[in-house]
């Protein structure tokens, strides 16, 4: 039976021994339905909705329900689920993070606690990273819940109202943070209307043309949400605000010429002089002097009613962009618009612009046409919206470094599971190099070096540029390889599948450690398996693990080794440039003596956490201040008090 070893670090010895017990009760219980036949799994599933609709506790009807679950797996999918399975199944439905390695079957695990809160009749949400994950999660786990006469619903971004209605009325629901959101700020914005216009005018519209399913909100109560991948999404996208927007009223000329005006003027600013930046949190601010110089530059007319402060404030997000956003690495023009590209996730982040004028500098940078800006309707956060939840829990695989912010901010623990085998993975020696190009040429040596063996390699690159700056290199010296970041989403499927072939080389951004596999095949696995390049530490040490748990999986051989260089972007952004710069002559010295840099990368790295949760933590309380002053004003604190 399982030992428990890493959950003694995290939770007391009465909740251990609990576990325990439901461990062994699920497998003996197990036992029994497996003399069942398909009919019967079945009745026992309603009997059991039956118990949790009169009231039983969840808590009592847990061991019956895994045990169905798990048994409905074997049969419908030939999984069975492992007893570290079932300990993150239970910690997730007791209100926890489960933190399970790359590999473990989060995906599997989640049908317990989703299961097992659907009974009750109210719904259970899981949200993952994207529309693709959620509608495949869905689909594969699908038969498993039809096998106990349970519905499952997906909402993506493509859904239309009805469909999100028919979905959310599911006892399952997979779906988006963002789609949930959006849906839940709608319904408000609806709610409104009806209070507002009264139902007898939207009735009379749905006689003339609709559906009474217009006259309803899409979502049920927010019950139980189960969030995949939680510390991308429960911290990482924390700030994120979701908003529904609403047109101006403001002379879109004025504010286009703004833009326009504001981009063709910020390269006549010298830093130190007309404006200075903010070491720590990048702002740029106008100094005296830079403000006069903007009153002296002739103006389009459009701008004499614009105020004095709007122009300042969009010379220097003019000025911000030129000095801080990097085409192809922070976005992308894809037909004619900017697209952002995430930056934990390196995926394009569909649908979203950055706020306060920033993305309409970049439009205008770029040539493209300048979107105007639109007003709030609505707004929430993440992480408002799931604290609103009666129930929260969640899974991933690096979240234990982020337990004190998790049990603060959302009040769930974090729990980590034992590995179903121990952990096969090795770490080689990491390196540091003076600059970038000694770095890129070092890392190709390695590349070369391990497919001659016939090892397949995987390496991380912090964003699209620098995946492609490496594709030239490793051309130049005929070394076949694929590339997957944000241009190549439609072979995503395919790289990855021949990713831990023998000899395959890989070369991708953070986006390939979320929510897909590589499986090493077993001649690869005879060599050494998977070997993982991690070409720069990222902001936070959570996404270096989530690409180092690609190798190693299940017990697999594996390994990882990672390379720095004292022109990487994280010493500026965690140190500051004026240190930064200050290694950099250093940079001559052979790479075994800059060895004992090292630690700076790493202390340049938990500085930049450290900004990030204060961040979030000062976003949660103005958020937590707005909406209790519109409450006091009688006023919905989720909508824009002008109306929709």
């Amino acid at each position: 039976m399982l030992a428990f070893p890493d959950l003694k670090k995290t939770f007391d010895q009465s909740a251990m021994s609990r576990w325990r017990t439901f461990v062994s009760r699920i497998v003996d219980i197990g036992i029994e339905f497996q003399a069942f036949d398909d009919a019967e799994l079945r009745k026992q599933s309603l009997s059991l909705r039956y118990e949790a609709l009169s009231g039983k506790p969840l808590d009592q009807l847990l061991p019956d329900a895994y045990a169905l679950v798990r048994e409905a797996s074997r049969r419908t999918l030939g999984m069975t689920h492992y007893d570290v399975q079932l300990v993150g199944g239970i910690a997730m439905h007791f209100g926890s993070i489960a933190v399970m390695q790359t590999g473990e079957g989060k995906t599997l695990t989640a049908t317990l606690p989703m299961y097992l809160a659907a009974l009750t009749g109210r719904g259970a949400h899981l949200a993952t990273a994207n529309d693709y994950l959620a509608a495949r999660d869905a689909d594969l786990m699908r038969p498993i819940y039809a096998a106990l006469g349970m519905t499952v619903g997906v909402v993506c971004s493509e859904t239309s109202r009805p469909e999100r209605q028919k979905s959310y009325q599911c006892d399952v629901t997979y779906s988006t943070a963002k789609e949930i959101g959006f849906d839940f700020l709608r319904d408000r914005l609806f709610q409104r209307r009806q209070d507002v216009f009264g139902s007898n005018m939207i009735a009379s519209m749905v006689q003339m043309g609709g559906s009474d399913n217009l006259l309803q909100p899409v979502q049920r109560e927010l019950n139980f949400m189960l969030v995949d991948e939680a510390d991308s999404i429960l911290i990482d996208e924390a700030r994120t605000p979701l908003i529904v927007s609403s047109m101006p009223d403001e002379v879109v000329k004025a504010k286009v010429a703004l833009y326009r005006w504001s981009n063709e003027v910020s390269k006549k600013f010298q830093k130190n002089e007309h404006f200075e930046v903010d070491e720590k949190t990048r702002q740029v601010s106008l100094t005296r002097d830079g403000r006069r110089l903007v009153r002296k530059l002739p103006q389009p007319a459009l701008l004499e009613r614009t105020p004095t402060l709007d122009i300042y404030e969009q010379v220097e997000q003019a000025i911000f962009v030129e000095e801080t956003y990097i085409r192809d690495r922070h976005y992308m023009i894809r037909d004619g618009e900017v697209v952002i590209v995430d930056e934990f996730t390196g995926r394009l982040a569909e649908g979203r612009k950055w706020r306060s004028g920033l993305h309409q500098a970049i439009e205008a940078r770029e040539g493209l046409d300048v979107s105007v800006e639109t007003g709030e309707a609505a707004r929430i956060t993440i992480q408002d919206l799931f604290i609103r939840y009666n129930r929260l829990s969640g899974m991933t695989g690096t979240a234990a470094n982020s337990a004190t912010e998790l049990r603060k901010i959302y009040e769930v623990r974090v729990v980590e599971v034992p590995t179903h085998r121990p952990p096969n993975r090795k770490q080689w020696p990491p390196l540091v190099f003076g600059s970038e190009s000694q770095k890129w040429q070092a890392i190709a040596d390695e590349i070369y070096n391990i497919i001659q063996v016939g090892r397949p390699v995987l390496i991380g690159t912090r964003s699209i540029d620098k995946s492609e700056l490496l594709s030239r290199i490793l051309t130049e010296r005929n070394i076949q390889h694929d590339v997957l970041n944000a241009r190549h989403l439609a072979r995503e499927a395919s790289i990855v599948a021949d990713a831990g072939k023998v000899g395959r080389v890989t070369v991708a951004t953070n986006m390939a450690g979320r929510g897909t596999d590589i499986k090493v095949s077993e001649p690869a696995l005879e060599l050494g398996g998977l070997h993982v390049i991690c070409t720069e530490l990222h902001d936070s040490a959570r996404i270096d693990r989530q690409l180092i748990g690609r190798c190693g999986r299940q017990g697999d051989p594996g390994t990882y080794r990672q390379f720095m260089s004292l022109e990487d972007d994280i010493l500026k952004t965690g140190l500051g440039e004026t240190t930064a710069k200050r290694l950099l002559k250093y940079r001559l010295q052979p790479a075994k003596s800059l060895l004992r840099f090292a630690p700076m990368f790493n202390a340049a790295q938990a500085k930049i956490e450290k900004r990030h949760f204060k961040a979030r933590r000062m976003l949660l309380y103005h958020e937590k201040l707005r909406q209790e002053m519109q409450r006091e004003m009688g006023q919905d604190p989720y909508l824009d008090t002008a109306g929709a």
